[in-house]
């Protein structure tokens, strides 16, 4: 089928056109480019985090061939399920505090790296449910979930995992004697710079790569200065074939209810994600058929979340990094979707993958993982930035960031409460979010607004965040 454009003449494909397969396999590349290292650095983070060690390279096939399948979904639509955009699906880094606190309650409770797994599959098998029936009331979530409420949610989230990044930055946490040794910052903090240089050197392309750029870059330097442990390259297993359950489930109502939480904020994340790929691709962003698309993204989003947990992988959602390569392409084609699924699929059946992964060291990881985690955390700030601050917001922002970042820093103040309050509350994204919704609730609205003590010019920002 000959190109189109949308209304204002920026693509070249468009959203039901046929590109011939050497141009559709191109535009699917730089999607994989893109969002590569966005699907797998969640599980190289829970597993180095929690020891979850031998089962790594497993896990990462795992994420990539769930990915593979969830973009799929996404882009055909399977009867409700899926919005029909080119939309590309990943694990979600929203969902790392609350399994790494999942994961840690197990490992404390003298469970093993098995148990773990159970647990959090368990935990994000039941989560899945959450959005898969939220996806039919998102018109109406608006009314809890509001602005103000997303905005600290993503911003706690962002900040409470650069501890996680900037632990391993300085060496990882097995690091022992070593951590913050020079050669460690020293390699973290070359990967930060490439990254920063590249988001700016003005190539589109480049600067959607920044982050695996940035990891390649800092391995070789990490080999140069014999950082890398090759002896474990070629170990392992050559074929990954998916076993549904293969580490079981279990359950807990207490670590559930954080999982249960940062589902209902990823409802509302999608529903973004898929009025900008609408926007970029010509698509209507009003009406029937968008509100049908966003509700079968977001039902996507669940019935995908509940695939990864039965394939042994974590929660999915839409990769906002993915609207910026549409853009850059002028590709929005659904179509293209199918090679994108093929891709990662083949790769999620090649373990060698994650062991290639694995090799990359905890400094250089880290140095990524800093920069990712504190875009997100600037995503959260920008929400916040629309808003107009009256005194309501100045108190339900102030309270709730100040119990979400006081429990991130002193987690030992709820160690004297009952164990299911605990699991709870001892959850900062958690905390800050429940706060922020029963604030918006019980504070009556105020027409005073807050006004700014300096006025600062906009910054464009370009950056695309994971």
């Amino acid at each position: 089928m000959t190109s189109t454009s949308n209304d204002t003449g920026t693509l070249i494909y468009g959203l039901d056109d046929t590109p011939a397969p050497p141009a559709a396999a191109l535009a699917a590349m730089q999607h994989i480019l893109a969002s590569i290292v966005g699907i797998v650095t969640p599980t190289l983070v829970i597993g180095g985090v929690l020891g979850l060690g031998e089962h790594i390279p497993y896990l990462i096939a795992m994420s990539l061939f769930v990915s593979g399948v969830a973009t799929f979904i996404q882009c055909y639509r399977l009867g409700p399920v899926g919005s029909g955009l080119l939309s590309v699906q990943g694990t979600s880094f929203a969902f790392l505090g609350p399994v790494l606190a999942a994961g840690f309650a197990v490992k404390n409770a003298g469970g093993t790296p098995e148990d773990m797994l159970a647990m959090i599959f368990g935990l994000c098998l039941a989560g899945c449910v959450v959005e898969i029936v939220l996806s039919q009331f998102v018109d109406k979530l608006d009314r809890i979930i509001t602005p103000t409420v997303t905005g600290i949610v993503i911003t706690v989230i962002g900040l409470s995992l650069v501890k996680v990044g900037f632990t391993d930055f300085a060496g990882g946490a097995q690091a022992g004697e070593t951590l913050g040794a020079p050669v460690n910052l020293l390699m973290g903090a070359i990967v930060v710079a490439v990254i920063l240089v590249l988001t700016f050197v003005g190539n589109p392309m480049l600067r959607i790569s920044a982050i695996m750029i940035g990891l390649v870059i800092g391995t070789i330097v990490a080999m140069v200065l014999g950082q890398v442990d090759l002896s474990r390259a070629g170990q392992g297993e050559l074929l990954a074939i998916p076993q549904p359950l293969k580490y079981g489930l279990d359950f807990d109502i207490g670590l559930f209810l954080p999982i249960a939480f940062v589902f209902l904020v990823t409802a509302i994340e999608t529903s973004g994600d898929l009025t900008a790929n609408s926007v970029i691709a010509g698509q209507p962003v009003k009406g029937p058929l968008y509100m049908k698309r966003i509700k079968g993204g977001i039902l996507a989003d669940g019935v995908n979340s509940g695939l990864a947990a039965l394939f042994n992988t974590f929660p999915n959602t839409t990769f906002s990094q993915n609207n910026g390569v549409i853009q850059m392409t002028g590709v929005a084609s659904r179509h293209v979707g199918l090679y994108i699924a093929g891709i990662l699929v083949v790769l999620g059946f090649l373990p060698v993958v994650g062991q290639v992964f694995l090799l990359i060291p905890k400094p250089v990881l880290g140095g990524a993982t800093l920069v990712l985690f504190g875009t997100i955390a600037v995503a959260g700030i920008r929400i916040l930035a629309t808003q107009e601050i009256d005194r309501k917001k100045v108190y339900i922002m102030a309270v709730s960031f100040g119990l979400g970042l006081g429990v991130t820093l002193v987690p030992d103040a709820t160690q004297n409460l009952p164990v299911f309050l605990k699991q709870v509350v001892a959850t900062p994204i958690t905390l800050a979010g429940l706060s922020a919704i029963i604030l918006s609730l019980v504070i009556p609205d105020t027409d005073e607004t807050a006004k700014p003590v300096e006025t600062v010019a906009p910054v464009e920002e370009e950056t695309a965040t994971v």
